[in-house]
């Protein structure tokens, strides 16, 4: 190999689990200068839910390399598998979405994608497979389902976990990762990204793209990164989650909250700092765990912000957690001056999204009044302004008396 794609490829596996495989990889590199021709790099996502977390970030960071190689990143928003949910990591058959929740959230990913992916014409290629999924008739189904044993589709872990424990498992869900191989056959991917989690789903699409004499795709893995708490993948149904629109004080104090433990997978697959320095800044003889987090959390606050935003962001942290101070921005709450439920005050200032969620803070340990700790979330407190509110670290509210 030239020197250039040698570099690239070290580039491109970066952070991979699987490249399926490596040799193919390279050998479509080549092509690919030789020829001047773009690969097309497909990348699958359901609209499932309306907001990304630094997890999705994963695989489109990856994406990006690619495009900054110079090839045509493909963006397949699954509009029409969104309806059949795809069964991975479930233990249960997914709810059908509707086609109005679907189109609501696949708005809301195209916003957040771009801060991203270079979202020019000649780099990003964005396609719903409704496009090809929906005119599929009776026969052109039945010859994709042909395309693979029920024996094979049960070597999928959470069909065969299923099956042994006698949970159900619906028809439709086999057509899932067959419906998403096929979206590989009609764009005609040279590589298709994805979680490990999509390690079969993606290798379904190399054997129908191979039924259908094309050359298949090269699938590359990459890990699943797990969420704040260490343990459970990032999730924002379980709140160990950074969203892609967090805003910076948020993410920054959310980044200093992880292990140090968690730091070195953060840093290959979240951000460029070339390994050498990412061993410089996990050595604890070397870097400082603190020092070496806020320069993690910089450098991701710049990607979705920017730097000015990345160095505010480290001050607001310091002020309020290393010299105890609280914050010159806390938003102002108006209450009457009449004694109110403790709980009701933290969803007024908008600290809370409900009761139940404000007397479980409360009960935790999480909410202080002036300093404070509360324990009682019936407790009837006395509004004043100036008063302080603090719900966990980082949420803040004064209150104003009418």
């Amino acid at each position: 190999m030239t020197q250039d794609i040698e570099q690239a490829f070290e580039t491109l596996k970066r952070g991979t689990v699987e490249i399926y495989s490596e040799k193919e990889l390279k050998e479509k590199l080549i092509d690919a200068q030789k020829k001047g021709r773009q690969l097309r790099i497909k990348l699958g996502m359901d609209p499932t839910a309306p907001d990304l977390h630094l997890g999705h970030t994963v695989v489109m960071r990856k994406l990006r390399q690619f495009q900054d190689l110079g090839h045509k990143a493909v963006l397949i928003i699954g509009d029409y598998t969104a309806r059949i949910g795809d069964p991975t990591g479930q233990n249960t058959t997914r709810p059908v979405l509707s086609g109005e929740d679907i189109d609501k959230n696949a708005q809301t990913y195209f916003k957040q994608a771009e801060k991203i992916l270079d979202t020019s014409k000649e780099k990003l290629e964005i396609r719903p497979n409704g496009e090809w999924l929906r005119d599929l008739d009776l026969a052109a189904i039945i010859k994709l389902c042909s395309s693979m044993t029920v024996a094979r589709m049960l070597e999928r872990d959470t069909f065969e976990q299923r099956y042994k424990k006698g949970d159900p498992i619906s028809i439709h869900e086999f057509l899932y990762p067959l419906m998403q191989g096929y979206d590989s056959v009609m764009i005609e991917s040279d590589v298709e990204l994805g979680g490990t989690d999509q390690t079969f789903n993606n290798l379904a699409g190399r054997d129908l793209q191979r039924i259908n004499a094309q050359q298949p795709q090269i699938v590359m893995t990459m890990p699943i990164l797990a969420g704040l708490d260490g343990i459970e993948k990032m999730s924002k149904s379980k709140n160990n989650y950074i969203g892609v629109t967090d805003e910076p004080a948020d993410m920054f104090g959310k980044i200093m909250s992880i292990s140090d433990e968690m730091m070195e997978n953060y840093f290959t697959l979240l951000t460029d700092v070339p390994e050498d320095k990412i061993a410089e800044l996990i050595d604890s003889e070397k870097t400082h765990p603190k020092k070496a987090k806020a320069l993690l959390a910089k450098d991701i606050i710049a990607q979705f912000y920017d730097s000015e935003a990345a160095q505010q962001a480290e001050a607001a942290f310091e002020q309020v957690f290393a010299r105890r101070e609280l914050p010159d921005d806390m938003p102002e709450t108006v209450m009457a001056a009449e004694p109110t439920p403790l709980s009701r005050m933290i969803v007024s200032a908008g600290l809370a999204g409900s009761g139940g969620e404000a007397k479980r803070l409360v009960k935790q340990g999480g909410v202080s009044v002036n300093g404070e700790k509360m324990s009682d979330p019936t407790a009837q407190i006395a509004p004043e302004s100036g008063m302080v509110i603090k719900v966990g670290k980082r949420k803040f509210a004064k209150v104003v008396v009418k």
